[in-house]
């Protein structure tokens, strides 16, 4: 089994597979008599006919022991979906490039500094929201209408992954070396 090494998320490692939701480096402008500082269109949320729509849900996510196997990953193919972290904690996001299935060797791990969100684009694979050391909740943005919109794919054992733990040093994520 591969281990996955976890990057840092960055607007432009992450561009393949969706949009990094932060303000830093993010076009802004003033609103509200200039009290209110807008970032604005930070992500699109996509969906496959005009009769779907765009809903907003909290989830609410328990912490996976670490290190972790990854056996599957899953897409939705007719609507995009994001995760915007509600308490400022840190978590982890596994991706693979669009494509019939999930390659085992293209999978790729980052992890957010807790005020990044992501907007996972229509058809990416990914794993399902991995929280790090407790129960987090989400703000999460997808796509609801008729239509089967999660598809899962399942490694073979010898296509499975390993997620290592990012180390963490003084409270806060480091870089890992490899």
């Amino acid at each position: 089994m591969r281990t996955l090494m976890i990057e840092p998320l960055t607007k432009e490692a992450f561009a393949p597979f969706g949009d990094v939701i932060e303000t830093d480096g993010s076009d802004h402008f003033m609103i509200n008599n200039g009290s209110t500082m807008r970032f604005h269109k930070l992500a699109t949320v996509e969906t496959a006919t005009p009769e779907d729509n765009a809903i907003i849900s909290i989830f609410r996510a328990d912490a996976q022991d670490m290190p972790l196997t990854v056996c599957m990953l899953e897409r939705h193919p007719l609507g995009s979906q994001a995760f915007i972290p509600l308490l400022g904690n840190p978590f982890l996001i596994v991706v693979a490039p669009l494509g019939d299935a999930p390659v085992s060797g293209l999978v790729r791990a980052f992890v957010t500094n807790g005020r990044q969100g992501i907007n996972y684009h229509r058809g990416v694979w990914h794993h399902p929201v991995l929280t790090i050391e407790k129960r987090d909740d989400f703000l999460v943005v997808d796509r609801s209408g008729t239509g089967n919109n999660c598809d899962e794919h399942f490694f073979k054992e010898d296509e499975r992954l390993i997620l290592a733990p990012p180390p963490i040093r003084e409270g806060r994520i480091t870089r890992q070396q490899g």
